[in-house]
C-alpha cells in the first residue's frame, strides 16, 4: 500500500502530472503566444473583405490556414506536455527573393483620418506586424520553455514567423509600399571588411 502512495505520489507535484512539467514563467509565456495567436488570426479574417489584391489574398489566406496549424499543435502539446499530433511543418512561400534596392519620392505616412482609408500597403503592413510580435513572443516563450516538447516547437515555430514575414516584407517592397535603402557603395564595402577571419585564442582548448 506504501508503495502504491509513493508511485501515485511520485507521478504527481502539485497535483500536475509530470507530462506536463511547466515551469511558471513557461506557462506564462506561452499563455502570451497562443493569446497572441488568436489576435493575429483574428486580424486575418477582419481584414480579409477588405483586401483588393488577388496576390496579397492569396498570401494572406495560406498564411492563415498555415497560423492555424501551428496554433492548433502548439496548444495541444503546452495541454499535454507530449508531442502533438504532427510535426511542425516548414512554410513555403511563394515568391522570389529579390529585393528592390533605393529611395523613391513617395508621400509622408501617417495614421488614417478614417476607416474608409483602409488598402492593401495599410493591411500588409497589419500583417507584417502579427508575425514580428509573433517572432519575438515564441522566442522569448522558447527561451523559458522547460518542457523539451514545447520548447521544440516553439523553436520551430519562430523560423515560420520570420518567413511568412519575409514574404509581407518582399509583397510590400515590389508594390512600393517598404523601400529599402542602402549606404554609399565606399561605406557599404568598408562595413563589410570591417570584420576578419578569428584563430583561436592560445590557451583555448582544440
Amino acid at each position: 500500500m506504501e508503495n502504491q502512495f509513493m508511485n501515485e505520489s511520485q507521478a504527481m507535484q502539485g497535483n500536475m502530472p509530470l507530462s506536463t512539467n511547466h515551469g511558471a514563467h513557461e506557462i506564462l509565456d506561452v499563455h502570451e503566444v497562443l493569446s497572441a495567436s488568436i489576435s493575429a488570426m483574428n486580424t486575418f479574417i477582419f481584414l480579409r473583405p477588405h483586401v483588393q489584391d488577388q496576390e496579397l489574398l492569396n498570401i494572406l489566406d495560406r498564411q492563415y490556414a498555415f497560423m492555424l496549424d501551428e496554433y492548433n499543435i502548439t496548444a495541444e502539446c503546452f495541454k499535454t506536455g507530449q508531442d502533438p499530433s504532427h510535426p511542425t511543418g516548414s512554410y513555403k512561400m511563394q515568391m522570389g527573393n529579390d529585393t528592390k534596392y533605393g529611395l523613391t519620392p513617395s508621400q509622408p505616412k501617417k495614421p488614417m483620418q478614417s476607416a474608409n482609408e483602409i488598402n492593401d500597403a495599410i493591411i500588409s503592413g497589419f500583417l507584417l506586424s502579427c508575425h514580428k510580435m509573433a517572432a519575438t513572443g515564441k522566442t522569448t516563450a522558447a527561451l523559458e520553455s522547460t518542457n523539451p516538447v514545447v520548447r521544440r516547437v516553439l523553436q520551430d515555430s519562430i523560423q515560420n514567423c520570420i518567413e511568412m514575414a519575409y514574404e509581407l516584407s518582399l509583397y510590400q517592397n515590389k508594390n512600393g509600399y517598404y523601400q529599402v535603402p542602402q549606404l554609399a557603395p565606399q561605406d557599404m564595402q568598408a562595413m563589410l571588411n570591417m570584420y576578419g577571419q578569428a584563430d583561436k585564442a592560445k590557451d583555448m582548448p582544440n
